[in-house]
C-alpha cells in the first residue's frame, strides 16, 4: 500500500518537535554537569567549605548518581519507553535544583545534587531511542552529534554566562529558576515527544526510508521482546564488542571531566593567577570546541568515511596529543589566546566521542539499543566520578608540581584509552 503523501510530510516535520523539545532538556543536563566548576567559589564562601575533597565531592556526586541510573535508564527505556521515562524523571531533576537552591546546609546542596544526577541521567538515553525511531540510520550520528551540540551549549552557558548571572543574583536564586524551567520542560517533554512514529498512527521511518528507494514497505514485525535479564547479559557479555569502547570512555569522558568540569578553572586561577571572568572565557573554549567537533565527527562518520571507529581513533589520537601539550607546557603558557586555542581543540576532538553512541547501537538489537547504550554509559560517568575523585586526593597542595602530576595521570589515561580504541568493533553502516 502507497504511503499517504501528508503523513509522510508528517513524520518528517514533527520529529523535529521531538527532536527540538528533547535537545533543549539535553541543555540542562550538560549545564548542571560542569556548573559545580563555576559556583564552587561561591559555595565555600556560603558554606566554609575550602577542602579539595569536599568540592571533588560536589562536583562527582552528579557523576557517581548519574552512573548508577544508567542501567535503570536503559531498562526503563526499553520496557516502559523513553516518553515516560524522560518526562518522570525531568520532574527529579527539577526538585534537585529547587533544592539546591533553597539549601541552607552543604550536605543540603550535595543531596541537592543528587537528586540532580538522578533526574537528568534518564534523559540522553530516552533521547537516543527516539533518535532511533525518528530518523534514518546515516542521520543518527549526525543527529546524536547535533544532540551532544545543544549539550556543550549548556556547558558553554554554565562557564562565563553563569558566573555573571551568579553574581548579579545569587547562586541559589539562579538554581530555584533552574529548577522552574526543568518543571516547564518535564510538561513539554510529556506533551510533544512520542516513543515513535506509529504511535501518532503515522508511517515509521523504515516504511518512509523503503518507499524513498522505490521498494516494498517491509512488513510489520512486533519487535522481540527480550527480558532485562537477558539483555543485560548480551551486552555484558558480548566481549570485544563491548568491553574495549566501555574501557575507551572510562578514560576518555573521565580525563575530560576532571579538566573541564573539575580542576582547569582552579588551575587558571591557583597557578596562572587569572580571575574568574578571565578564566571562565578561557573555559568557554572547551564548549565552544565540542559544539563544533560533535556535529562534525557525525558527519564524517555518517557522510565521508562512512565509519565510526575510524573518526573515533582519529580523535581519540588528537586528543591525547593536545593531552600531553597540556602536562608539558603547564606554567610556562602564561597567554590566554593560547589556551583558548588549547581548550578548543581540547573541546573539538573531545567531542569526537559521540560516534560511539552509533558504533555501540549498531552492534546489538534495536530491542535492547536502549540496554547496551546504557551499559555503555555507565564508563564515562563512572570515569568522571572516579577520576574527579582521585584528583582531589591528588591535589594536596593545588601546586604546580600537583597539576603536574594530576596532568601526566591523564595523559596516562588517555594512552590507555587510545590503545583499546583500536581494539573496538564496529559494524558498517548501511549504504545510501
Amino acid at each position: 500500500m502507497a504511503l499517504e503523501e501528508s503523513k509522510v510530510k508528517k513524520v518528517l516535520s514533527y520529529r523535529w518537535a521531538v527532536f527540538g523539545t528533547l535537545a533543549f532538556a539535553y541543555f540542562f543536563v550538560y549545564f548542571h554537569r560542569v556548573s559545580s566548576a563555576v559556583v564552587s567559589a561561591d559555595l565555600q564562601v556560603t558554606f566554609g567549605v575550602n577542602t579539595a575533597a569536599s568540592i571533588a565531592l560536589l562536583s562527582s556526586v552528579y557523576f557517581y548518581a548519574y552512573t548508577v541510573m544508567q542501567l535503570p535508564s536503559g531498562l526503563l527505556t526499553d520496557n516502559w519507553g523513553p516518553r515516560k521515562t524522560v518526562s518522570l524523571f525531568t520532574l527529579v531533576a527539577a526538585a534537585g535544583a529547587i533544592l539546591t537552591g533553597i539549601a541552607s546546609t552543604f550536605d543540603t546542596v550535595i543531596a541537592g545534587r543528587l537528586l540532580i544526577g538522578i533526574g537528568v541521567a534518564m534523559v540522553y538515553i530516552p533521547t537516543m531511542k527516539i533518535l532511533a525511531a525518528w530518523y534514518r540510520k546515516n542521520e543518527f550520528a549526525s543527529l546524536s552529534g547535533i544532540l551532544l551540540a545543544v549539550g556543550n551549549i549548556g556547558a558553554l552557558s554554565a562557564a562565563g554566562p553563569l558566573a555573571l548571572i551568579s553574581d548579579a543574583l545569587g547562586w541559589q536564586q539562579v538554581f530555584i529558576m533552574l529548577g522552574a524551567i526543568t518543571l516547564v520542560l518535564a510538561a513539554l517533554a510529556w506533551m510533544i515527544t512520542r516513543d515513535r512514529p506509529n504511535d501518532m498512527n503515522l508511517p515509521s521511518i523504515q516504511e518512509i526510508e523503503a518507499m524513498e528507494l522505490g521498494e516494498l514497505a517491509p512488513e510489520v514485525k512486533t519487535t522481540e521482546k527480550i527480558s532485562m535479564w537477558r539483555a543485560l547479559k548480551m551486552t555484558f557479555g558480548a566481549g570485544m564488542k563491548f568491553w574495549p569502547l566501555a574501557i575507551w570512555f572510562f578514560f576518555t569522558y573521565g580525563s575530560m571531566m576532571v579538566y573541564q568540569g573539575l580542576w582547569a578553572g582552579p588551575f587558571f586561577h591557583d597557578i596562572m593567577g587569572w580571575d574568574r571572568p578571565t578564566y571562565g572565557m578561557v573555559l568557554t573554549f572547551i564548549g565552544m570546541g565540542m559544539i563544533l567537533g560533535c556535529p562534525t565527527a557525525g558527519y564524517i562518520s555518517d557522510k565521508i568515511l562512512k565509519s565510526r571507529k575510524k573518526v573515533l581513533i582519529i580523535g581519540t589520537v588528537v586528543y591525547t596529543i593536545i593531552w600531553a601539550i597540556i602536562w608539558m607546557t603547564a606554567g610556562q603558557i602564561t597567554s590566554t589566546e593560547t589556551y583558548m586555542a588549547i581548550n578548543f581543540a581540547f573541546g573539538f576532538f573531545g567531542g569526537f566521542f559521540v560516534v560511539s553512541y552509533a558504533q555501540i547501537k549498531e552492534l546489538f538489537p534495536i530491542s535492547i539499543v536502549g540496554t547496551s547504550t546504557a551499559a555503555l554509559n555507565i564508563f564515562p560517568f563512572a570515569g568522571g566520578a572516579i577520576l574527579q575523585q582521585v584528583s582531589g586526593l591528588m591535589l594536596t597542595t593545588r601546586s604546580l608540581e600537583s597539576y603536574q602530576g594530576l596532568w601526566l595521570f591523564m595523559l596516562i589515561c588517555m594512552i590507555v584509552a587510545t590503545l583499546v580504541a583500536f581494539l573496538s568493533k564496529e559494524k558498517k553502516p548501511d549504504k545510501g
